[in-house]
């Protein structure tokens, strides 16, 4: 059986894709939390060194070997070192 997301989504989410994952899985998987109410998605691809950024409405952002992400405006202040 497979497994479903649950009727709610969080406001957040972030994947942080490990060697063995799909990236167009893990892509899929972003596109749907965002289509079940999720505001703000942050894929984190460590091999290629970029960060997608998801918002409903909006194209996928992608950002190549950030020093940071910012979580603005969902999350005010909050600010992911990746270096």
């Amino acid at each position: 059986e497979k497994e479903k997301f649950l009727p709610f989504a969080p406001d957040f989410a972030i994947e942080l894709m490990s060697p063995s994952d799909s990236l167009k899985t893990t892509q899929a998987k972003m596109k749907e939390y965002i289509e079940n109410g999720t505001v703000l998605g942050w894929l984190i691809n460590r091999q290629t060194r970029q960060v997608e950024i998801y918002r409903p409405g909006a194209e996928v952002e992608v950002l190549d070997n950030p020093a940071t992400v910012s979580g603005d405006p969902l999350l005010p202040g909050f600010i992911l070192q990746l270096e």
